[in-house]
């Protein structure tokens, strides 16, 4: 058998052993997202570390123990969890998650924290560009709402409308042409969307 070669980065997998599996590694990432408390409203947050069953997060508001929220990560999607423990300044959460959805954490957890090893193409924070053209964006109902786009990167878009169409609310899946996009911000005539990946599910 050849010795490995230590001077070459080993991926690192989130998920190794069955051991593992059953323990379920944290990693420290930051991910900025928001989540959605128990009323609907949705509030910012940022990671500090995650597991394929849970993480630890920063917010300014700070939901109660047991409470049930929806977090939405950047490059990560959305998840549903639990309050488990809160700090002045934070809360953990345990994620609400079927196997396969748990399988498919693990392996974009692996993936986020070993693409620089790996010189993968996609950024994790793109750099936007401001376009001002035009678009229509397909709501889940099938209406389609004219917009103007904001801007627009590798990772999502935010658009504008023209005050005659609601914007669609926090956590839709919506399309733009062949893109399918998650809600992650809306207010009164602006909504920002992050682009799901091509085999990323709509829950």
């Amino acid at each position: 058998m050849p010795a490995l070669d230590l001077s070459v980065p080993q991926f690192k997998p989130v998920i190794n052993t069955e051991e593992d599996r059953r323990q379920y590694k944290r990693v420290d990432l930051e991910l900025e997202g928001c989540f959605l408390d128990e009323t609907s409203e949705d509030h910012q947050l940022v990671t500090e570390n995650l597991s394929c069953s849970g993480a630890y997060m920063r917010a300014a508001t700070v939901p109660v123990p047991g409470s049930n929220v929806i977090c939405y990560f950047d490059d990560l999607g959305r998840v549903a969890g639990t309050v488990v423990r809160t700090s002045k300044d934070g809360f953990a959460v345990e994620f609400n998650v079927v196997p396969h959805k748990r399988k498919k954490l693990a392996d974009r957890l692996s993936w986020l924290i070993n693409k620089d090893l790996m010189e993968a193409p996609e950024q994790r924070a793109a750099a936007r560009f401001p376009t001002g053209g035009p678009a229509f964006i397909g709501r889940k109902d099938g209406m389609q709402i004219p917009c103007t786009v904001v801007d627009i990167s590798l990772t999502g878009a935010s658009f504008q409308t023209n005050g005659q169409f609601q914007p669609p609310p926090i956590g839709e899946v919506v399309t733009a042409g062949n893109l399918r996009g998650r809600v992650v911000r809306s207010s009164q005539t602006e909504f920002a969307v992050n682009f799901l990946r091509p085999d990323e599910d709509d829950a």
